[in-house]
């Protein structure tokens, strides 16, 4: 028989207290972000963006709640870089690419032409510095980064004018992001024209250009380009491989936990295959579709191929010879491609990535740094 009825129960509400108290600051500590992208809902590239997020809340939804808009709902897609860099939003979807005015690093970190695939890049990232670079240049503007999304390389041109070889590019005016790609255009004879992803569909429908590339089929033919252009020129030698991932502001990183840091960077990592993979059924099953659709394809020739990375090449060098954090990474992607073909070039015809014997001279990059 219990003698102390009271004190068992004040013991029982003190207890009752302190777990309340305990699951309180448990809910205060949650971080809360707002996460935005450069994508809009009608663009396939945010499915990246979604299963990233998803997969945080899933591994590390006790310690984090991200609110994830599409692009266009916040903000411009132009405006998320300098978003993420005041802390006005914890975090945002992109591809380095678009801000390559700010350090023409970016646009290495986002694409390359004629020069990496996917599996280099996943390569690369993983475990030949490409991360550790990631962290240097976005760093300079108080952002993190975390790659989650290699995608291979792009359709190539489409449109209603018909481009198969090289001299076809002479006079015409053909939508390209990126300024090594406008440079490799240009000695093509071809003019740049810079346009956002949603705008390429009426670009071609009213001919303001002659041809344009966006991104792989799947993503191309889900934005419609198959209703109004009649050609596609490929391979996509002006992006050969891209890679997407997420911004977030330095302080909102450095304010969570080691342990939810390595949750986030595990769910990137898990998201970067999913997307590779899923990228490329898309890709096949787009294809065909193209090809339904009476769309006719062509393919440049080997000696155009080998005319592009002769003038690729010199555009990177005259790249790295401009700035110097370009030139580091420039030189760490030929570095990592000098290295790997000790046992790439071995492996062939089963290895992954390509195989090159015309690649930028690693001495003239160094002469630049």
């Amino acid at each position: 028989m219990n003698k102390h009825p009271h004190l068992l129960a004040t013991c029982s509400l003190a207890a009752a207290m302190a777990l309340a108290t305990v699951s309180t600051q448990a809910v205060a500590d949650k971080a809360r972000w707002t996460m935005t992208t450069t994508w809009p809902d009608s663009l396939a590239l945010i499915e990246a963006d979604r299963r990233w997020v998803d997969t945080v809340h899933r591994i590390a939804g006790d310690d984090i709640e991200i609110e994830f808009r599409a692009g266009g709902t916040l903000m411009p897609p132009g405006e998320v870089f300098d978003a993420t860099e005041t802390g006005s939003i914890e975090a945002a979807g992109e591809t380095g690419v678009y801000w390559a005015g700010r350090s023409p690093a970016f646009a290495l970190l986002g694409t390359t032409a004629s020069l990496f695939n996917a599996v280099d890049y996943l390569n690369w990232i993983q475990h030949w510095g490409g991360y550790e670079l990631y962290q240097e240049v976005y760093n300079q503007f108080n952002i993190h980064y975390l790659p989650y999304a290699i995608l291979n390389n792009e359709t190539g041109f489409i449109g209603r004018t018909k481009i198969e070889t090289l001299a076809d590019f002479e006079g015409k005016r053909l939508r390209l992001g990126g300024r090594d790609q406008g440079r490799i255009l240009e000695q093509l004879g071809g003019s740049q024209v810079t346009l956002a992803g949603g705008e390429v569909y009426q670009a071609i429908e009213r001919g303001v250009i002659d041809a344009g590339e966006f991104s792989t089929p799947g993503v191309d033919y889900n934005a419609g380009f198959a209703e109004v252009a009649d050609y596609w020129a490929t391979p996509g030698w002006h992006q050969s491989a891209s890679v997407f991932g997420v911004m977030i502001n330095r302080d909102a990183w450095d304010a969570l936990s080691e342990e939810t840091q390595e949750k986030l960077k595990i769910a990137a990592d898990a998201t970067m295959a999913w997307a590779l993979a899923w990228s490329e059924r898309e890709s096949t099953d787009a294809t065909q579709k193209f090809i339904d659709a009476g769309v006719e394809i062509n393919t440049f020739s080997d000696e155009d191929l080998a005319r592009i990375q002769e003038i690729t090449n010199e555009v990177y060098l005259r790249g790295a010879c401009e700035d110097p954090t370009y030139a580091k990474v420039l030189h760490s992607m030929l570095s990592y491609m000098d290295h790997y073909a000790n046992w790439r070039d071995l492996s062939a015809p089963f290895n992954m990535s390509r195989t090159m014997d015309n690649l930028p001279s690693l001495e003239e990059i160094e002469a630049c740094l």
